[in-house]
């Protein structure tokens, strides 16, 4: 070959391996970085009851498949899961057992998102109002509204009165904790149905006109964790739509929720592992990260 050919040859491939390696460069300048995202919250958010559990932390019962596993499964995102079961509001701020940091001290200034679900368990709300409606309920052959004859607003004005404020003040602490990550608060799925359904007193000893009692106070939890939200500039991820008709009642593969009895979770009232699958493709879907 001769030489002026050969000379051209070669300053095109240089020319060519140049603009390719430039290309490189600017693809990987532009490249989406890794999300730094810290999951809180309580059993919801930990998944407790669902396999495999976490074994870093038996106290908590993490399950290494809830929706926090989820979402960082499916966006890339670098982890640090600090959810336990049981928690309420206060230990944001507060050791839950010895050994377990204030689920704060996970966050920093680096962190990109945060997710949490929490509230429930703050005046033992969740508890002690299936407690007290399953008890009722039972004893009184599943009629009438016994629960709420005797309770009446109690557990919604504890949620406005206590609960309310500690979801703003928790959000508040978290968003000082790290100031430019994006924050989700989800709310709780449907547990109970809108109206009673008889097939399901055997798994849910609710009385028939506690049903949407127990709903109603559900409800108001909600209200008060999307509020808190809002008020603190966090994204509120509402499951009433999309858990409609995946409530405890419903059959195994379509239900989210675990029933109290004759349940597939030695921790009943929780999601189980499809709850916490739709839980975590909601929350991406709110979030533009699906």
């Amino acid at each position: 070959m001769p030489k002026h050919v050969l000379r051209r040859v070669m300053t095109a491939t240089t020319a060519a391996v140049g603009t390719l390696a430039l290309g490189l460069t600017d693809a990987t300048a532009h490249a989406t970085p890794t999300l730094d995202y810290v999951a809180l919250g309580d059993s919801y958010s930990a998944g407790s009851g669902v396999l495999p559990v976490d074994p870093t932390n038996l106290l908590c019962l993490r399950s290494t498949a809830n929706y926090p596993h989820v979402i960082a499964a499916a966006t890339g995102a670098r982890l640090k899961d600090v959810t336990c079961g049981a928690a309420q509001t206060s230990h944001f701020t507060q050791a839950q057992y010895p050994g377990v940091a204030p689920q704060v001290n996970a966050l920093s200034a680096e962190t990109d998102l945060v997710t949490l679900t929490i509230g429930g368990n703050d005046n033992s709300t969740f508890i002690n109002a299936i407690t007290a409606c399953g008890s009722a309920g039972l004893l009184n052959g599943g009629k009438g509204s016994p629960c709420k004859d005797r309770h009446g607003t109690s557990f919604v004005d504890q949620i406005e009165t206590n609960t309310y404020p500690a979801l703003k003040e928790a959000l508040r602490t978290v968003r000082a904790k790290a100031p430019g990550a994006r924050v989700a608060a989800l709310g709780y799925p449907w547990i109970m149905p809108a109206t009673a359904d008889p097939s399901c007193f055997a798994k849910l000893p609710i009385a028939a006109g506690d049903v949407p009692y127990l709903r109603s106070i559900q409800e108001r939890l909600n209200s008060a964790v999307r509020r808190a939200a809002e008020e603190t500039g966090a994204t509120y991820v509402d499951f009433s739509g999309v858990s409609e008709g995946h409530d405890a009642c419903k059959p195994s593969g379509t239900r989210w929720i675990e029933p109290l009895l004759f349940g597939n979770s030695l921790v009943p009232v929780h999601p189980n592992a499809l709850g916490e699958r739709r839980m975590a493709e909601r929350t991406m879907q709110v979030l533009g990260l699906s």
